[in-house]
């Protein structure tokens, strides 16, 4: 592995039915890392209310009008997007720590927070476009996705992605994504411009995407597990 070495996710919109199945295992692991990084016999683990890493959105819009005959004419429009942390070649949430805890790691290009020099300013979760850092209220330090690191090291793909039961999610360095599957078809709302943070994500976009930005529609389900 390089120092040019930078991992990402693909995302088909076409394939995601909203099942949340990723969002539920990311969920999971968040857990299990906090109990396996203190103590493994501790149950009163942090609620990490708020706290999702990786969220699927309901996107939708569009009208109803009632034509000259009487008869009622729609453009409305639905669909899924999966969101998490896109490890950014120019991670803004880097750019704002005062500290240096929110880091991005020369190995895989993963953007990680050392939370041992996090002092929960939230200066991050503000300039992040994505609600990719997030912060654990409890334990007053910020939380983010970390790529699934230790799983990658293993040759295994992060939780998010092995656990989608319809395969609309992937991850592997850029180079191997652009090799299976080009360079996508840009990127589709609720996301943001890519110009922001030059995010490390590739995008098959659903027949009824808008484009990002666009202001066409709204998040149909902002809730969260």
């Amino acid at each position: 592995m390089t120092e040019s070495t930078q991992y990402g996710f693909y995302v088909d919109s076409t394939k995601c039915t909203g099942c949340k199945a990723c969002h539920v295992s990311c969920k999971d692991r968040q857990s299990n890392n906090i109990r396996n990084n203190s103590n493994p016999q501790d149950n009163s683990l942090p609620a990490l209310n708020g706290v999702t890493w990786r969220r699927v959105y309901e996107y939708g819009g569009g009208d109803w009008t009632v034509g000259n005959n009487g008869c009622f004419e729609q453009n409305v429009f639905a669909y899924y997007m999966s969101i998490g942390c896109n490890h950014c070649s120019e991670p803004v949430c880097v750019k704002a720590c005062p500290t240096g805890a929110m880091h991005k790691r020369r190995e895989d290009g993963l953007v990680h927070v050392a939370q041992d020099i996090c002092i929960g300013c939230e200066s991050c979760a503000r300039a992040c476009p994505y609600d990719a850092p997030q912060i654990d209220r409890e334990r007053k330090v910020m939380t983010k996705c970390d790529g699934c690191f230790e799983r990658i090291a293993e040759g295994r793909k992060p939780v998010c992605v092995e656990s989608c039961p319809l395969r609309a999610l992937d991850f592997d360095t850029m180079e191997n994504l652009r090799a299976k599957y080009g360079e996508g078809d840009g990127h589709i709302a609720p996301l943001p411009s890519p110009s922001i943070t030059s995010p490390n994500l590739i995008i098959k976009a659903n027949v009824n995407g808008r484009p990002a930005g666009s202001g066409e529609g709204s998040i149909l389900n902002p809730s969260e597990v």
